[in-house]
């Protein structure tokens, strides 16, 4: 998805194998644009989980979808998927992994 003249890019993520909070769209409205354009059945699907969710699931509902468009829209992210799948891509080490996790849990 190429921005127009007038329209900023989209900024490059973070970290292509993790979508952090502060990436992608940050509306519904963006959300249900950006999943429109991608595919209508998608965002069709994506009002269907919403509507469904119970209060304390609509933020899974919507970082899943927010995923979706990464996963779908990104090229840094497209390429870090067929690095891991290729087995090209270097690897973190677990205490990295760790001290993530435990940032995450001290957020909460």
């Amino acid at each position: 998805m190429s921005a127009l003249p007038h329209e900023t890019p989209p900024k490059a993520y973070a970290d292509p194998y993790r979508v952090e909070e502060w990436e992608g769209p940050q509306t519904l409205a963006a959300l249900r644009a950006e999943l429109a354009m991608i595919d209508p059945a998608e965002l069709v699907a994506f009002n269907a989980r919403l509507d469904a969710a119970r209060f304390t699931e609509q933020a899974a509902v919507i970082s899943d979808a927010r995923r979706l468009i990464a996963l779908r829209t990104r090229p840094e992210v497209l390429a870090a998927i067929a690095a891991s799948l290729a087995g090209t891509s270097e690897t973190a080490p677990v205490e990295e992994l760790y001290a993530h996790l435990e940032r995450r849990g001290a957020a909460e």
